[in-house]
C-alpha cells in the first residue's frame, strides 16, 4: 500500500508563487522507480485533471498545457519526495491539488482512471 501526503497548499494573489510537496511512502510493488508520480487538480464543479508527471526512474517529465511554463516538477528520488513548484499562478489555478502515484506508464497517467494512489489534497486559491 502506497500512503501519499501534501503540503504547501494556501492562498496567494495572482502572479505569485507556491510549493507544493508530496512525501511518498509504504510498499511499493516492483520498488519506487516502477511508478509514475504526479499532480493533478480539481476545482470546483470540473473534472479532476492532470497537471504533471515525472518517471521517477528517469526523471522524465510530462505537463498540461495549461501549465507548461509556469509549473515545475521535480523530485527527490531517494526521500520519495515529489515537488510541484507553481509560478506565474492565475486566479484559474485556484483547485485542490493531489498527488498521484501510478504504477502505468507516465506517457497514459494522463486521468484519473489511470491513477492507483492519491494524497489527500491540498487546496491552491489565486485571487485577482
Amino acid at each position: 500500500q502506497v500512503q501519499l501526503v501534501e503540503s504547501g497548499g494556501g492562498s496567494v494573489q495572482a502572479g505569485g508563487s507556491l510549493r507544493l510537496s508530496c512525501a511518498a511512502s509504504g510498499i511499493f510493488v516492483s520498488g519506487y522507480r516502477s511508478y509514475c508520480m504526479g499532480w493533478f487538480r480539481q476545482a470546483p464543479g470540473k473534472e479532476r485533471e492532470g497537471v504533471a508527471r515525472i518517471v521517477t526512474a528517469e526523471n522524465r517529465l510530462y505537463y498540461a498545457d495549461s501549465v507548461k511554463g509556469r509549473f515545475t516538477i521535480s523530485q527527490d528520488y531517494v526521500k520519495k519526495m515529489v515537488y510541484l513548484q507553481m509560478n506565474s499562478l492565475k486566479p484559474e489555478d485556484t483547485a485542490m491539488y493531489y498527488c498521484a502515484a501510478s504504477r502505468s506508464d507516465c506517457t497514459v497517467v494522463t486521468s484519473p482512471a489511470s491513477v492507483g494512489y492519491w494524497g489527500q489534497g491540498t487546496q491552491v486559491t489565486v485571487s485577482s
